[in-house]
């Protein structure tokens, strides 16, 4: 998994309360078996019109978010079903961090699993990023997870909070499997003992 330390990217917005995971990524486009490919089909009803066609109205589909890599929503992003694809397809598209006021618990954990940072604002402050996206086009934020602070270049300097624990996943691009193979070397000598012991 893909360290996270420090990022800057273009914002971009999905201006919408409870996005679920059926609009993240819809649920007919869970065959794949691996965990890439799924960003192309990442809020595919809302990117597109039944025939297939890009829909211009829709946020993400402007010229000026572009290359986005920050994707900024409001509260309870995430919820819905507990589908992993749904991180998948968040980063396969090129979303490093999602920024917003509140997620569904078992999005959020998956985000640290799959080398996303899912950080919590409150309302007023996404709004100010949301005000910011709108007026600056290409606006970006530098996430910088070592100091945990956000930060543009007309000023804002904004601190966020994260379990030390999940800060250190990602600093440290480990996911679960990661985080055990650390200790590779007692675990091996346990198996040894374990299996002497039984001969």
């Amino acid at each position: 998994m893909e360290a996270f330390v420090k990022h800057t990217g273009i914002v971009g917005p999905v201006d919408r309360v409870n996005v679920d995971t059926d609009a993240i990524i819809p649920k007919q486009f869970l065959k794949r078996i691996e965990r890439t490919g799924f960003g192309q089909f990442l809020f595919y009803e809302w990117r597109f019109d039944t025939e297939g066609n890009v829909n211009p109205e829709f946020e993400l589909n402007k010229s000026r978010y572009e290359g986005a890599s920050v994707l900024i929503s409001r509260v309870n992003f995430g919820c819905g079903s507990s589908r992993e694809h749904a991180p998948w397809a968040i980063l396969d598209y090129g979303f490093r961090c999602v920024i917003a006021p509140s997620f569904a618990d078992i999005f959020y954990n998956n985000c640290f699993k799959n080398g996303i940072l899912p950080i919590k604002l409150s309302e007023e402050q996404v709004e100010d990023l949301f005000q910011r996206t709108a007026k600056h086009e290409g606006y970006k934020l530098t996430v910088d997870l070592e100091q945990k602070m956000l930060t543009d270049e007309y000023g804002l300097n904004l601190s966020f909070d994260l379990d030390e624990h999940r800060r250190q996943f990602l600093l440290q691009g480990l996911d679960d499997i990661g985080l055990t193979l650390q200790h590779e070397d007692l675990i091996s000598a346990y198996e040894s003992k374990k299996f002497a012991r039984l001969a």
